[in-house]
């Protein structure tokens, strides 16, 4: 038994942003939704800044030019988080206390 079947990739229509999430419309009517922390620049944006976007790539992806950041809906679908890079994690960590020496 064949089973034929149109697989279509998947394109933004609509992007919003909550407190904890980002969710697009897809043009297929489905609706997809990740985490904000996947996104550090998304979760450290301002609400102006959130709200300034533009669908990029006929759908592909979706575009905030104030903190130049993109998703794509292929990677919400495979579950991409944005990697921080290492020198903004070195920047947000606290230096280490040395240990007195012990008399």
């Amino acid at each position: 038994m064949s089973i034929a079947a149109k697989i279509q990739e998947a394109r933004i229509k609509h992007i919003s942003i909550s407190k904890e999430s980002i969710v697009a419309e897809l043009i297929d009517g489905r609706t997809i939704s990740v985490p904000l922390a996947w996104s550090w620049r998304l979760s450290e944006a301002t609400l102006k800044q959130r709200a300034n976007w533009k669908i990029i790539g006929d759908g592909q992806g979706v575009h905030w030019p104030d903190i130049d950041e993109d998703i794509s809906a292929e990677g919400m679908l495979s579950g991409c988080p944005a990697p921080r890079p290492q020198s903004l994690i070195d920047q947000t960590q606290k230096p280490r206390k040395k240990k007195a020496p012990a008399n």
